[in-house]
This record gives C-alpha cells, structure tokens and sequence, in this order.
C-alpha cells in the first residue's frame, strides 16, 4: 500500500475526490504555545474577565456566558490575550479524561485573559476554525493526548508534549466544507439535546403537582372532576409481587414471542425471547432490584422476568404504577451491593386515587415518556450521524 492512501479520508465531498492527500502536521511547526496567568487569591473576584477550567471542560468552544474576574495589567492583558481562531487547552486536571480538552476561541476576547490551568495555541496559518473545533476533539489527537499526558496528583500535559501531536490537514476549502458540516450536525444535536431537556423538565414538574405532596392526600393539579382524597396503601397489600429467577438458556432466542426480561435498562431490559412460554402475565410492572435500583417499567405483553428482577402484578392501571413507584424514594436497606428485594418492594407506600383517576395520569405520563423517548432516539441518531462521518471524512 502506498504510504500516501493513509493521507486521503475513506470519504470526501466529490469536488475534492481527486485533490491529492492531506499534509501530515506537527502543533510545533503550524503556531505557538503560551501557558496562562497565575493569580493570587487576593486578585480574584474582581477586575478584568479571564477564560478559566469551567469555560472549556466538556465544551468544544469557549463559553464565555460566566466569565470569571482577575486582576490584570494592561501588559498583562496584551500578553495573554485571546483572539478569535485560538485554541484553549486544558493543561492540568483532575480528572485524567480532562486534560489537553480543547475548546476554540469564537472572537476577539477584549482586556480577557486566562488561567494558568490552561495553554493557549495560536496557529501561525491559516486553519479554518471550524475545522479546528472538530479535528481537535477526534479520538486521533486524544489518544495522542492521554498517550503523552504525564500523571502526578493531577494529570498534565505542556508546550512540548503538545507540540508533537500530529493533526492531518487537507487544502482550507475542503477544511470549510467539512467544519461547515460538523457545525450543522453539532447545531441540530444541541437542538435536540435542549428539546429532551426540556421534556424531561417538564414531566418532573407535573410529577411535582400531579402527585400528593408527604403528608398530603391530594394533589395540587388534578383533571377536571376528581376532587376525592387518595388513599396511601403497602405496595404489598395492592399487588403480587415475585422475584425473577434462572431462565432456560437452551430455549431462549434472538427473537420470538414472549421476551424473557433481565435486571438491566438498556434495549428495554430484553436478553432474549421465548417462543411459546412466559412466567408472568400482562399487564404488569417489572422493578429492577440490582444496579439502578427500583427502575419502574409497565409491561404489557407476557414476558419471563430473570434473576434480580421484581415483577408486580395487580388490578392498578400499570402506566400510573410504573409512575408512582418511581416516583416513590427508594430506601435500599442491604449491606454491600445495593439491591431491592420483594419485601423491601412490598413495603413502599404509595398513594392510589381512584381506577379512572389512575387511568387518565398514567396515559398522560405515558405520553410525556414517549415524547421523551423520541428525543432520545433522535439524539442518538444524529450521534449516530456525525460518529460515522468523523470516522469516515477525518484521517
């Protein structure tokens, strides 16, 4: 193979399909470093704005919304300052996956300057800046990172050891095109992720009022024409509950009738399915009792719960069950590795309205959740969407 095939991206927009390799670069040869300002605790607080840990980790721009203040000079402010195109990089963190984040400079930054937790990188080139956003966030220039990181009570990386990351860069047009892309993904993205958000916020606040408050027996919100007061019982006394157990490993397959459900959250807690067997009857709610203890779920088909998995059955609509216990605080008594056992379950006290009172709220938070969950799948989709372009269109 020639050594050049592993300069060009497995896919490229089709102007620049036949434009040659991109040029392997060292940080060293492409601009220079400037470790940030030291200061003292007497000069916090107060004077000009400065760029700390907070404004970069976790981010790939600066976020400047609560900028921190310093003392300065105005040697001091001209020495380190922050124009638009540079980059910030965490120099030491506590948490080994912080260091050498990097977050870029959107614009001119007046009289700011920056943390000495931080090294600044401005490029002696051009490099559109999009481009630098993503590139310096890949798994490529991390691994670089981690690789030359050095770890003490904190784990660090400096000018030298930042100078030899190597990045790939391809002509500046093709740079725009492909940061213009990943600037489109990462806006949707945010779109999404602020829309879930926002579902999520609004179901705790119904959960809030739709619920009765310790040591109340109604409700600040209610649909229209339910005015009777709840009536708190023993989860215990209202159902039955039975612990999962071993399943027949034999009979269990990729897909089938009947799911045979275990302990766990994700892809909906099935392992598997049986074809024509199942150990609990819908409707029913299935309790996690080992990991995220006393995760709630309704089921309505049939299905074989696995070891470490409570099973509820009982004549309460099963949308407002799965609601109500978890929206019940979970109280782990055992000793060691939490867990929640059938007689621990069967203790929760709950408060039940009436069946049809029951019915509308499961309904309603059912239809929160599943506006919730299309969020989730959506989010995960364009996730999903920009994983496969940074592997195939960066080197």
């Amino acid at each position: 193979m020639n050594e050049n095939e592993n300069l060009v991206p497995k896919r490229r927009f089709k102007e620049f399909i036949n434009t040659g390799t991109w040029e392997q670069r060292k940080l060293e040869d492409l601009g220079s470093f400037k470790n940030g300002m030291n200061f003292d605790k007497s000069a916090m607080g107060h004077g000009h704005p400065f760029i700390n840990l907070q404004n970069i980790f976790g981010k790939t721009v600066v976020d400047d919304k609560d900028l921190g203040l310093a003392v300065s000079s105005e040697k001091q402010r001209n020495e380190y300052n922050l124009l638009k195109g540079d980059i910030l990089f965490i120099r030491s963190s506590v948490k080994p996956e912080g260091v050498g984040e990097a977050a870029l400079v959107p614009k001119n930054f007046e009289n700011t300057t920056f943390s000495g937790f931080i090294i600044r990188f401005r490029p002696h080139i051009t490099i559109d800046d999009e481009f630098k956003r993503v590139i310096f966030a890949t798994k490529t220039v991390r691994n670089q990172i981690m690789a030359l990181a050095t770890s003490s009570a904190n784990t660090n990386i400096n000018q030298i050891s930042l100078g030899k990351i190597i990045i790939e860069l391809p002509e500046l047009s093709e740079q725009s095109k492909i940061g213009n892309l990943f600037k489109q993904l990462d806006n949707a993205i945010a779109l999404h992720q602020r829309k879930l958000d926002k579902a999520k916020e609004l179901k705790s606040a119904y959960l809030s009022e739709m619920f009765p408050a310790e040591g109340e027996r109604k409700p600040k919100r209610r649909f229209a024409g339910f005015t009777d007061d709840w009536e708190q019982r023993k989860l215990g006394e209202e159902s039955i509950i039975v612990a999962g157990g071993d399943v027949d490993k034999t009979k269990v397959l990729k897909s089938g009738k009947y799911p045979v459900l275990a302990n766990a959250l994700t892809n909906d807690g099935i392992f598997g399915y049986y074809e024509d067997d199942y150990r609990i009857e819908a409707p029913a709610v299935t309790v996690t009792g080992r990991g995220d203890v006393g995760y709630a779920k309704a089921r309505k088909t049939n299905f074989t719960p696995v070891v470490r998995l409570l099973a509820v059955k009982s004549e309460h609509d099963v949308d407002f069950l799965e609601v109500a216990i978890n929206n019940h605080k979970t109280i782990v008594e055992s000793t060691g590795v939490p867990q929640l056992t059938a007689p621990q379950l069967s203790n929760y006290n709950i408060y039940f309205p009436s069946f049809e009172e029951e019915r509308k709220i499961g309904a309603f938070f059912k239809h929160l959740d599943d506006n919730i969950v299309l969020h989730q799948h959506q989010l995960e989709k364009l996730q999903n969407i920009k994983q496969a372009y940074l592997n195939k269109m960066l080197i």
